[in-house]
């Protein structure tokens, strides 16, 4: 077993191989892979949760992913919940097809692939990136060529895996998936929508979300009635 055999196994994999345990949750964000709207995620989940930073990683196709590492293995379904969890915090704008979670609540299989890993369709690669580099691969979250072994392993030398205490205190500290975002309580910049987004695009966008508050979605629809027909709120 090389370094970044053993770094991978230290991080991700459950002790003993138990297939009902999970130590590894990724989420990815594609179309595209816009470290502008991923970054703000792992960044707060360092200073608003107080967790460990995640790993980076180009998925060798079309995604940019963070990778959390559970010093103790949980349930697939309590790590779906916690995904879930931050994508509603974190990336409340994004459309929930852009975004991947493994495990998540709809997939049954709660493994993750390994990276470095080369595509069988296109011959690129999937690796770890520094923090300073993801934003490059907005457009190319790949590899041409096979990562250094040694380089990879360095950047998950560095890494720490969260601890039980953490974890919990970070799902209480989060809003359940179940009750959709609230304005009160996500950052206006954590979706990564910037100064610049288009309010009607947004209110749709939230309109369109089923994991969104039913309230919420009502609420939506009559701005963008009311926008689309003033003349029928005089």
């Amino acid at each position: 077993m090389n370094r970044l055999q053993s770094a991978f196994q230290r991080l991700y994999l459950p002790a003993g191989g138990d297939p009902d345990g999970v130590r590894a949750m990724v989420i990815e964000l594609t179309g595209p892979a816009d470290w502008g709207a991923l970054g703000p995620m792992w960044r707060g989940v360092q200073v608003d949760l107080q967790l460990p930073a995640p790993a980076i990683a180009v998925s060798g196709s079309d995604g940019l992913q963070l990778w959390f590492s559970l010093q103790m293995p949980v349930t697939a379904a309590r790590a779906a919940d916690f995904l879930a969890r931050l994508r509603v915090h974190y990336l409340p704008c994004i459309a929930p097809a852009r975004i991947r979670l493994r495990p998540s609540a709809t997939d049954g299989s709660p493994g993750v692939p390994r990276v470095p890993a080369q595509s069988a369709s296109t011959g690129n690669w999937s690796a770890f990136v520094a923090p300073d580099l993801a934003p490059i691969f907005a457009d190319t979250p790949w590899l041409d060529v096979e990562p250094g072994v040694e380089g990879q392993a360095d950047l998950l030398a560095r890494l720490a895996s969260i601890k039980p205490a953490a974890f919990e205190a970070a799902m209480h500290g989060l809003q359940p998936a179940s009750a959709g975002p609230s304005p009160a309580d996500a950052p206006p910049m954590a979706a990564g929508a910037g100064p610049d987004v288009d309010p009607r695009r947004f209110l749709q966008q939230v309109l369109n979300d089923e994991t969104v508050a039913l309230a919420l979605r009502i609420d939506a629809a009559k701005a963008l009635l009311q926008a689309a027909h003033p003349s029928a709120q005089r």
